[in-house]
């Protein structure tokens, strides 16, 4: 039995880490705290007032811990809510990944199962640039995760103070690559991106620049960031 996940799925998962930590973060300060409800023949799902489209991704059976992907269900295959599900099917399909293909997935031989069934959500969510993802308790028995597919949900932008704890987050999740993880969150936001040997460096939005160093291990060794902001004015002398 499986105990860890394929490696082209944790490269995958790596290229989206530092973007999808940030942009969780942004979706989690969004959505308020409460009672929830799904009515997943059109999509909706609320909490504590709030209502957003949604797609469903699939649904972790705690008791024999697997994950069943929403366009293998028969309750959901074929219906709108499973389409995010089979955009997956098809990404996996076209990239050799069989987290996304394979109908039942299963975690039991992983170390921690729960935290396994919350990579492939993560996951799930990077590829298709969902906003965020929801994970709730379905069932005694069952954990069903979700995708927004709702314009109102606010987008994480870069920002300068808090870009260097959002990439050390983010090599920080699967402890791989950490070049791939920086990369991919230039790429995520578009940024103008420079390399070499020992560091990757970025515009930002403001004008600002970001150059992150790389020590041999491939884990970053620093991060620095130029705001780019002017200097405040100093009084001159009296």
């Amino acid at each position: 039995m499986a105990t860890t996940f394929n490696a082209p799925f944790l490269r995958v998962t790596e290229q989206h880490a530092a973007w999808g930590a940030e942009q969780l973060e942004r979706f989690n300060e969004f959505m308020p705290t409460g009672e929830w409800s799904a009515d997943l023949g059109r999509c909706l799902y609320r909490q504590a007032g709030r209502e957003l489209r949604i797609s469903l991704l699939g649904t972790f059976d705690v008791s024999d811990r697997s994950w069943l992907w929403a366009w293998a269900n028969p309750g959901f295959q074929g219906s709108p809510v499973a389409r995010a599900a089979e955009q997956l099917r098809e990404y996996g399909q076209a990239h050799g990944l069989s987290e996304f293909t394979d109908e039942l997935v299963q975690l039991a031989g992983h170390e921690d199962p729960r935290r396994a069934a919350e990579t492939l959500a993560f996951s799930a969510m990077g590829v298709l640039g969902a906003a965020g993802y929801i994970g709730v308790q379905a069932s005694p028995d069952a954990r069903a995760y979700m995708v927004p597919e709702d314009p109102q949900v606010p987008r994480a932008e870069p920002d300068a103070i808090t870009l260097p704890r959002v990439l050390l987050t983010g090599a920080g999740l699967l402890g791989g690559s950490a070049r791939r993880v920086v990369a991919g969150y230039f790429a995520r936001h578009d940024l103008p991106q420079r390399e070499a040997e020992d560091r990757m460096s970025a515009g930002l939005p403001n004008g600002g620049t970001v150059d992150v160093l790389f020590d041999d291990l491939d884990r970053i060794a620093s991060v620095h960031v130029n705001s780019g902001a002017p200097a405040p004015d100093r009084p001159g002398p009296a």
